[in-house]
């Protein structure tokens, strides 16, 4: 458990499997409407006392970019990735924007992800078979708390959507646990995902969020498990679960996977000033940073 194997690891580059093109804090704050109009309590409909981000109450400094700052978005994110080792991230291509041109731009940086509403029905998956065609998508992603209506992780709404990522060997990647903002977290049960993984053992899916209080139960799924992976986007390093830790020292190396999340809520100076104090042993961090990211959205390396 030494500093010397971080660096050493790091040195050989990071991927970020949930990466947001960023926004300026305006921008942020309308992004996160789909969000407020399911609250209701009053700091967060009107995005007071640190909840301009809706989970913005969880953090002590989350990001913020004035928009004078920011320039082009694709550029501005490419200066934080080279400043950090990161060589590549999965980012949204949705609205056919900055993360879409990210993609076309520097394929050897960005790859391309999509987030899905089962809401849509089967228009959620011709979608993702349209964004397949254009792009070589790597990962089909969820918020099922952020839905409207809300959609369990279990919910057979999510059927169709997981045969179709089976189907074109596309990842899926959701949030678990309790969510930051202030809305139910039923939906992001961790035991829902057994149900997920018995029915569909050909799915790659990856847990995002941290799936607290459940870690021990995500830990014991991904025993149980061979395709269900754990990322731990929108957590500083120093608030890894101590259940997560213990399982990548020991059974899961190949399991655990790196993801900071940026822009929405930590910065990657916090991230990686804390992540050289995480005691994982030697042999994780190489996985952990980069490798285990290559093999559960199958990254082209």
């Amino acid at each position: 458990m030494s500093r010397e194997a971080f660096e050493a690891a790091h040195a050989g580059g990071c991927i970020d499997t949930a990466t947001g093109i960023p926004k300026s804090r305006e921008e942020m704050f309308e992004f996160y409407e789909f969000i407020r109009k399911q609250t209701r309590d009053a700091e967060s409909k009107a995005g007071e006392g640190g909840l301009e981000f809706p989970a913005g109450y969880m953090f002590k400094d989350p990001v913020h970019i004035e928009a004078d700052e920011l320039g082009d978005p694709v550029e501005f994110l490419l200066g934080e990735m080279d400043r950090h080792g990161i060589t590549k991230v999965i980012t949204n291509v949705d609205d056919g924007g900055n993360g879409a041109r990210a993609v076309r731009d520097y394929p050897d940086r960005f790859a391309a992800g999509i987030g899905v509403d089962p809401n849509e029905g089967m228009e959620a998956v011709r979608r993702i078979q349209r964004i397949a065609d254009e792009f070589d998508l790597k990962s089909v992603g969820a918020f099922p708390a952020g839905l409207y209506p809300q959609v369990a992780v279990n919910d057979k709404k999510f059927y169709p959507i997981y045969a179709k990522c089976v189907e074109l060997d596309i990842t899926f990647a959701t949030t678990i646990g309790v969510p930051g903002p202030r809305i139910p977290f039923a939906p992001q049960d961790v035991a829902h995902i057994d149900e997920v993984c018995w029915f569909f053992p050909d799915l790659r899916f990856v847990m995002r969020h941290g799936a607290e209080p459940w870690a021990d139960l995500a830990v014991k799924l991904m025993l149980k498990w061979p395709n269900l992976y754990y990322s731990t986007t929108a957590f500083a390093p120093k608030h890894y679960p101590e259940d997560v830790i213990k399982y990548a020292n020991t059974r899961g190396a190949d399991k655990i996977i790196w993801s900071g999340y940026f822009p929405a809520g930590l910065t990657y100076d916090r991230i990686f000033a804390e992540l050289p104090d995480v005691p994982f042993r030697d042999h994780v961090w190489p996985k952990f940073l980069r490798e285990n990211a290559i093999k559960a959205f199958k990254l082209d390396e």
